[in-house]
């Protein structure tokens, strides 16, 4: 299964919801699609030196060896694990500048998706960041984003993270270019750039995670269960340390994306605008009726009016619980008070399973969107 954050595809029907906030992204167009080639990739950060090289290069001779993204041996990770020691050793220390051009290049990669689902790799990437995170377990303190263990199987192969090779893959093609950046902080950071190269708020986001080993993994069902309902979404986010309210605003993803029969087994999209953070998946929930699709897949929610979009059972259930509906009409009702919250929570959860001390800077850093650049020039 696949859901409480997924990935997804527009319907036509898209301009009309998406028309009050067009004030707010007229500066951007809805994706930056190019005519001609791409540009050809930014050189590697400056910070990786001769020097720095001339010492993995030593590393290899001495048996370190590149590590390989396909493979799910400890020793493949090893491996990785002593060609980022050899960095260190020469005190290796990337700058906010070095981050913000990994950004910049994961932003490039986010619309430049071609036919993919709806025009771009946004909605799939932050799943990857989501599910890579969500794995946190706060009693035994194992999983979370910290060793980015997604990478070993059994957990690539859970049924949750069904699909999510694509955003692996894409992830890879950027470890390549910048090889010093750990998987955890990548991945999470390519979170961070989807949220907000897709009109979301500023997601403050800080470097620590460092690479695990496939014993790190987890086990499965530590990820919601899309087909349940509100009793298992508060054992699944209790259990990462997430109350009621953080639980509603995360759960306001689902703005993005869409569902894929081949993944999940459900299929639509919640909104009518999945490339863009918006409130719609809230106003929706309480605005539509809600009637039981009529198929041969797995029981999901389909809107009357249209039958395009749909809401997945565990979606449902935050209407017919108490507690859980007053965040959806504060939501729904105010935008700007859903960015906050919605951007707290993803910071929370993205920081799950790293220990303070990892932390490269004690506060965390507002990296600017690709939009921001380009005006401040």
């Amino acid at each position: 299964m696949n859901p409480i954050l997924f990935s997804f595809r527009s319907s036509a029907r898209r301009a009309s919801l998406i028309s009050a906030r067009i004030p707010k992204q007229s500066f951007r167009p809805s994706f930056r699609k190019y005519s001609t080639e791409a540009p050809p990739p930014e050189s590697p950060p400056k910070s990786s030196n001769t020097a720095l090289y001339a010492a993995i290069g030593l590393a290899l001779v001495g048996g370190i060896g590149y590590y390989a993204y396909n493979s799910s041996d400890t020793a493949a990770t090893t491996v990785k694990s002593g060609a980022q020691a050899a960095k260190s050793a020469l005190k290796f220390t990337p700058t906010k500048a070095d981050y913000q051009k990994v950004y910049n290049r994961i932003a490039h990669k986010i619309d430049d998706a071609g036919d993919y689902d709806d025009g771009s790799f946004g909605p799939v990437i932050l799943r990857l960041a989501w599910h890579s995170s969500g794995t946190y377990d706060k009693e035994t303190k194992t999983g979370g984003s910290n060793y980015a263990t997604m990478r070993f199987e059994p957990e690539s192969l859970h049924g949750a993270n069904n699909g999510l090779n694509i955003a692996r893959g894409i992830m890879e093609e950027i470890k390549k270019e910048f090889d010093w950046i750990s998987y955890g902080d990548l991945w999470t950071l390519a979170g961070v750039a989807a949220i907000q190269e897709m009109g979301g708020p500023k997601v403050p986001w800080r470097p620590g995670r460092i690479d695990g080993f496939a014993k790190d993994a987890t086990p499965d069902g530590r990820l919601p269960d899309a087909a349940l309902g509100q009793d298992h979404l508060r054992a699944i986010f209790y259990r990462m340390g997430f109350n009621d309210q953080e639980i509603v605003a995360l759960t306001g993803a689902h703005a993005l994306g869409r569902c894929h029969p081949d993944r999940s087994g459900f299929e639509g999209p919640w909104t009518f605008s999945p490339t863009t953070v918006t409130n719609d998946y809230f106003k929706l929930l309480l605005s539509e009726k809600w009637v039981w699709k009529k198929w041969k897949g797995p029981n999901q929610y389909v809107d009357k009016k249209t039958g395009t979009l749909m809401m997945l059972p565990a979606d449902y259930s935050l209407v017919q619980d108490k507690s859980f509906k007053k965040y959806v009409q504060a939501y729904a009702a105010d935008e700007a008070l859903f960015f906050k919250d919605f951007s707290a929570v993803i910071v929370k959860l993205f920081e799950l399973g790293v220990p303070d001390s990892q932390w490269v800077t004690s506060e965390p850093w507002i990296l600017p969107s690709t939009n921001e650049q380009e005006e401040s020039k």
